[in-house]
């Protein structure tokens, strides 16, 4: 066997073909199953994966007497199979008795599996040819980044070491000097451009698939993944940064009739901006998609910091104000008061009081058009209910869509902001260090008990399970926790002890904005994106979209450069 034989673990690689079967036809996360009926009358197939929360087994295909044939199953979760004599209908329930059942079998990527069923109504799954492990893809890109890297790194050091050593070195020494006394005079913070520049970095990669692993995309319903951090992050930083900016304007003796016109202007443009966006997908206006990203970014930031600005009163810029607080933590009770409110006192026509669940086939079709229990019904009466695209657990749970950015849910998307601007106000009342991180920490820990008693500490039960679709409170508190961790060690590292200066993402955090609708608007186009062969590896997808990621990553470098800033 050769070198490349041995190594060809690292990029997934599987035999093109296998008995009669063309493997390359396979997508990613999928393997076959060989079904083989040795039974003297025709059976049915249902099937079932462990990430439907307590769904029924829906219907495969009719296995007639001597059928031989090979069926794509999904391999990212644990599976389960059932064959009964009688036709069960769309669904197969665990009321009724099945000839032959498999339960919860792992599969690997790109492996064959036989599943035969006796004359005797006994079977039998056995694995005919093993498949890949998915997750040496993740090693092999990182070695592969890091030694582009380097060699970039040693490639940048040689050509300013060789070519221009002293006119650069010189030329750079005078921009350090005035981007320190730069900084000095702003006292700006590193660690919020860190924090932004971080959570920009990570959404391109999770929108671009993030190697369209499973764990890295969205939830479907309940729980969190990868995916699921990043929308929530930013959102609770631009809430940290809004105090900031009210008193810089303030301090600069604007208006506060004035900042109220600008903070409007610019939550029209973030709205106009999501519209453009949803005009990508669909030109029908009568069923455009009214809400989505950039909308609530909108909604959240004019209810926030119009409070901020009219909160703020310009004799105290320099001393205690703690108006801005007080007046915010009202409204923030007053959102949870209000969410809790609706989501338990709103009856939903056929569905049981404060259901919570994704409806269709979810506990075994009881709740079938439940789907978000009072959110859905909310925002299907204030007719925001058009989308152009599947979303969350539609096709898991065969329900009708549900808009993970409806109206309702953004009430509590301005309470996840209002917690976020704590975190500025924090900043300007206490001068120490200390006294800011013991306060951050001690919010961290509360909120996360808080959040993990309302989801009961599990992923499906609780009173209030962390749903990111529906932006329940359990999710605001457990999301807005890891962010103060997050933050917190950021702010130790970069501004406290000055360990990391933040770079790259300190710089990708300066010009946010481009970059947050570069990656939404640039779609399918080179160099951002390339495809080779039918990209159906984890590997090829990593590749793919780590190479996306590190061109912004470089635009934001070259941008900081130029210093060329831009803001809404």
């Amino acid at each position: 066997m050769s070198l490349l034989d041995k190594m060809s673990f690292l990029v997934e690689y599987t035999e093109p073909q296998w008995r009669d079967l063309d493997m390359r036809s396979l997508l990613v996360d999928q393997a076959f199953v060989y079904l083989e009926s040795q039974y003297p009358e025709t059976t049915y197939l249902y099937y079932l994966t462990d990430h439907c929360y307590t769904c029924p087994y829906s219907m495969i295909k009719p296995l007639p007497a001597g059928n031989i044939s090979a069926e794509p199953v999904d391999t990212a979760y644990a599976a389960s199979w059932k064959i009964y004599s009688e036709d069960q209908g769309p669904y197969g329930f665990d009321n009724v008795s099945a000839m032959c059942t498999v339960s919860r079998a792992r599969l690997e990527e790109f492996s064959v599996h036989n599943l035969t069923l006796f004359a005797n109504g006994s079977c039998n799954f056995v694995m005919d040819k093993p498949g890949v492990n998915v997750n040496y893809a993740f090693l092999s890109v990182f070695l592969i980044t890091a030694a582009f890297l380097l060699l970039l790194k040693l490639f940048c050091y040689g050509w300013r070491r060789y070519r221009y050593a002293k006119t650069i070195v010189l030329a750079d020494n005078a921009n350090d000097e005035a981007d320190e006394s730069t900084q000095q005079r702003k006292a700006r913070l590193r660690s919020l451009d860190t924090f932004r520049g971080l959570t920009i970095v990570l959404m391109i990669f999770v929108n671009n698939d993030g190697g369209d692993y499973k764990w890295i995309a969205h939830a479907y319903w309940n729980g969190i993944n990868l995916a699921d951090i990043v929308y929530p992050n930013y959102m609770w930083m631009m809430g940290v940064c809004i105090p900031f900016s009210i008193k810089a304007q303030l301090s600069r003796g604007i208006s506060k009739s004035t900042i109220c016109w600008r903070i409007f202007c610019r939550a029209c443009k973030l709205y106009a901006l999501g519209i453009f966006w949803n005009s990508m997908f669909s030109l029908q206006l009568e069923s455009m998609r009214q809400m989505g990203v950039l909308q609530r970014l909108g909604i959240s930031y004019l209810v926030v910091a119009l409070l901020q600005t009219l909160c703020t009163r310009r004799k105290l810029l320099d001393g205690r104000d703690l108006l801005p607080f007080c007046v915010q933590l009202i409204v923030f009770l007053a959102l949870v008061a209000t969410y809790l409110g609706v989501t338990f006192g709103l009856p939903v026509p056929n569905c049981p009081l404060g259901y919570l669940g994704p409806g269709g086939t979810s506990q075994n079709l009881a709740h079938q058009l439940c789907t978000g229990g009072a959110a859905f019904l909310v925002d299907r009466l204030l007719g925001t209910m058009n989308l152009s695209e599947a979303y969350g657990a539609t096709d898991l749970y065969n329900t009708y869509p549900f808009d993970p950015e409806g109206p309702f849910g953004s009430v509590m998307a301005v309470a996840h902001v209002i917690l976020g601007s704590f975190v500025g106000i924090s900043i300007q009342l206490l001068p120490a260090w200390q006294s800011r991180l013991k306060r951050w920490l001690l919010g961290a820990l509360l909120l996360g008990l808080l959040g993990g008693g309302l989801c009961g500490f599990s992923k499906e039960e609780g009173l209030i399970p962390l749903n990111k679709t529906l932006w329940s409170l359990s999710f605001v508190c457990v999301m807005v926790a890891m962010s103060l961790v997050l933050y917190s060690l950021i702010y130790y590292v970069v501004d406290v002890q000055q360990l990391w200066s933040g770079y790259p993402f300190t710089e990708c955090g300066m010009n946010g904005i481009i970059l947050f609708l570069g990656h939404l608007f640039i779609l399918n186009v080179l160099p951002w994106h390339w495809a080779i062969g039918a990209m159906n590896t984890h590997f090829l997808r990593l590749c793919e979209n780590v190479w996306c990621t590190m061109i912004w990553v470089a635009i934001a470098l070259y941008l900081h450069k130029r210093k060329f800033y831009y803001h809404l």
